[in-house]
């Protein structure tokens, strides 16, 4: 499938064309019938005769509807210019070729209409009219097909051309990201809220839950139809029209966007590079009513110019727009720029920065992916492709990291390992990217929570204050001169126990244990705390913090003034507490 707008001057045969082309009148409104005038999209669909599908978004040629053609030409593939033999090159016409090249259109074909009320004589002046009008355009050099649509003539001709013309355009790629640029939205009898648009990025399903922004409601695909038939699921690239739950007709408009919120990064400001037109007399400044064109909608934007304070006619340059609400965009869109106060186009590009985080004096816009990643140092690869829409090996963790800041971190990290001396960096301090680095420098390993050089000796292995306690395993020395670095480490190893600030060896721990269950074993209802501290041969400034740590572990538990067994009691005989004991004190 594709979608092809038509363009050209206002009364020249645009919707009459179509109607020829695909028996449908795409002028819907009982205005338009009654005027004979385009007001408002108009959409229709057929198959040529090569069998491909196309799809026609009509676009209203007078110059007081601009806004309605721009709504709908933001998403096609190529275009069928009209031009009406009778009259030639117009206004219009002029406006929606700008307008059409500004969006990045680059195919499409000219129909020289209402050719059965020129003689041979005009015609041939309006065809080397067009053809001098489109040069140094994406038109330049495209098929000019006479037709008359009131009788038939030349619309073999223009099929075959329009057959040729998509044979070489190329479809909607399927990024797995769908958005759908709302153009129309109604109530249908029976079914409720309806919205139409063209379908980019990705496939949507019936059953989907989406997002409409800029209002940020749930939405839910009830059905869905495209080409007039009803589907399971539509691709990129098609006319669709969705049936949605959980919103009411009324709070949707022309300009709402339904995506997937996880999938898109929502900005009110952007960078863009805009071209402006040769044919406005006076510089592009921030002085202004602005409005910018963005898919299907029509937005007032505060403009900054980046770099100089104005662009000139018929040239570019990079501005930041600054939008009224947050819009799902990506860099590659593109937008028009208009001048409410004058009622004129000033031109239009495309957006090449949606988060810009440096100051606009400093700005300097791009596509790179490198410029996106250096401004920030490093970005997570998930958000870069929701920032970009391209995606990028991590470097680091998810993290694509600039190169610069990743060697200063390197040799940061490196410094900070060597500065903790033997018994290496606690890890708990660093952020997450600190930790991810770890694992891409040589020479540094992980044990026990610390980073250190695979080297490095661990000075704790035969500690003199593990000596200390196990030499006096109940009545243990305070810490007294002991680094306080290495205790906490010797803590959390397990090598040491702490209880209540009084620090005891693990292996007193282990047979302090042993001991209550011997006693619980001849007193099984229980042993007072004057029994067990008479057992261990201490005082109760010891005897208490270790009971309280037996409690707290579940060797023992405590009913009143006893202590009875707790279902981690070692069994009797057994003089440690083995790998549970050490395990919970750390």
């Amino acid at each position: 499938m594709h979608v092809v707008a038509t363009a050209g001057h206002v009364d020249h045969g645009k919707s009459t064309l179509v109607k020829a082309l695909t028996g449908t009148d795409p002028d819907r409104l009982s205005e338009e019938k009654a005027r004979g005038l385009t007001i408002d999209l108009g959409f229709a669909s057929t198959q040529l005769p090569s069998g491909r599908g196309v799809a026609f978004i009509d676009v209203p040629g007078h110059v007081r509807f601009l806004k309605n053609m721009l709504a709908g030409v933001g998403s096609v593939d190529a275009c069928v210019f009209v031009v009406a033999a009778t009259e030639g090159w117009k206004p219009q016409s002029e406006e929606h070729l700008q307008i059409l090249g500004l969006l990045g259109i680059k195919h499409g074909l000219v129909a020289l209409t209402k050719t059965g009320l020129a003689d041979e004589d005009l015609r041939e002046l309006a065809r080397l009219d067009v053809e001098e009008r489109v040069e140094g355009t994406f038109l330049e050099g495209a098929a000019i097909v006479e037709v008359d649509a009131l009788d038939g003539s030349g619309i073999a001709d223009i099929e075959a051309a329009l057959d040729e013309l998509l044979e070489s355009t190329p479809t909607a790629v399927d990024h797995k990201r769908p958005r759908l640029w709302i153009d129309r939205v109604f109530a249908a009898k029976g079914s409720g809220t309806v919205v139409t648009g063209t379908l980019t990025g990705g496939r949507v399903r019936v059953g989907d839950e989406l997002t409409s922004l800029p209002e940020r409601r749930a939405v839910r695909v009830r059905a869905l139809q495209s080409l007039y038939a009803q589907r399971s699921k539509v691709g990129p690239g098609n006319r669709v029209a969705l049936n949605l739950s959980g919103v009411s007709h009324d709070e949707l408009t022309r300009g709402d966007v339904l995506i997937r919120a996880d999938q898109w990064h929502v900005t009110q400001r952007i960078d863009g590079l805009l071209k402006v037109l040769d044919v406005v007399d006076h510089p592009v400044t921030r002085r202004g009513a602005h409005m910018a064109y963005l898919g299907s909608g029509e937005f007032p934007v505060r403009v900054r110019v980046l770099g100089p304070s104005e662009i000139q006619p018929g040239s570019e340059g990079a501005v930041r727009l600054h939008l009224p609400v947050g819009l799902p965009l990506l860099p590659g869109d593109r937008f028009i720029l208009r001048e409410s106060g004058r009622g004129e186009t000033l031109g239009g590009g495309e957006i090449l920065d949606v988060d810009p985080i440096v100051a606009a004096a400093k700005a300097r816009p791009d596509r790179s992916l490198d410029r996106v990643i250096a401004e920030r140092g490093r970005v997570d690869v998930d958000h870069l492709l929701r920032l970009t829409g391209e995606r990028r090996d991590a470097d680091v963790g998810n993290w694509a990291v600039d190169p610069t800041v990743l060697r200063a971190r390197h040799v940061e990290l490196s410094e900070a390992i060597a500065a903790a001396g033997p018994l290496g960096l606690d890890i708990a301090t660093l952020d997450d990217f600190g930790r991810a680095l770890l694992d891409t420098l040589e020479g540094v390993t992980v044990d026990h929570g610390h980073a250190k050089a695979v080297d490095a000796v661990d000075t704790l292995t035969g500690h003199p204050f593990i000596d200390a306690l196990e030499a006096s395993p109940f009545a243990p020395p305070d810490p007294t001169g002991v680094d306080r670095a290495e205790l906490r480490e010797l803590v959390r190893r397990g090598d040491v126990i702490e209880a209540d600030g009084v620090y005891f060896a693990a292996s007193a721990v282990a047979a302090a244990a042993g001991v209550v269950a011997g006693l619980l074993s001849r007193r099984p209802d229980g042993v007072t705390v004057a029994e067990v501290r008479d057992e261990w041969g201490t005082s109760r400034k010891y005897a208490i913090p270790l009971l309280s740590y037996l409690d707290n572990n579940g060797i023992t538990r405590r009913r009143g003034d006893l202590r009875i067994g707790g279902p981690r009691l070692p069994p009797l005989g057994e003089s440690a507490l083995g790998e549970s004991a050490q395990g919970e004190s750390a």
